[in-house]
């Protein structure tokens, strides 16, 4: 089984985003038994808070199913607690490994790694681009799952 973790800055927007868009896929797609999947943040400043109102609101345009959430904050020890941690842009990737104290095992990943597209994900709080924030965390989602879909299920896990 895999453990991923998504890490965005304050984790009402991109993190519970691909979060819910991960488990959908996984749903949909009858793999439950391969992954567990969860989100977090970098800062304190959204904790014990929702997901975004217009983030909940493009993933219901989009047909995605959506679970409860409450903001919540990356821990040290939450780095031997998953397979992969998932970040959206650079400065998360910073964040994170000032949290965890550096990556000695490379689980710190960009989503858009996983594409054919590797960048960083602008946050849609600020742009209030969610149509292109859903499109690119979807598509690294997809990639995320193909991945980790050829390298079958690690019982070691």
């Amino acid at each position: 089984m895999y453990n991923i973790l998504f890490v965005c800055y304050g984790n009402i927007c991109r993190s519970p985003m691909a979060e819910m868009i991960f488990k959908d896929l996984i749903y949909k797609n009858n793999k439950r038994y391969m992954f567990t999947c969860a989100s977090r943040a970098t800062s304190m400043e959204e904790l014990g808070n929702n997901m975004y109102p217009k983030a909940i609101n493009k993933l219901i345009e989009k047909n995605i199913n959506i679970e409860s959430h409450i903001a919540k904050q990356i821990k040290k020890e939450d780095y031997n607690s998953y397979d992969y941690i998932i970040v959206f842009e650079e400065r998360n990737k910073q964040d994170v490994l000032r949290i965890t104290n550096g990556d000695p095992e490379n689980k710190i990943h960009l989503i858009m790694e996983f594409t054919d597209t590797p960048k960083n994900i602008d946050d849609p709080w600020y742009t209030n681009d969610f149509e292109t924030c859903f499109n690119e965390i979807n598509k690294g989602c997809i990639g995320l799952y193909e991945e980790l879909l050829k390298r079958g299920v690690n019982n070691d896990n």
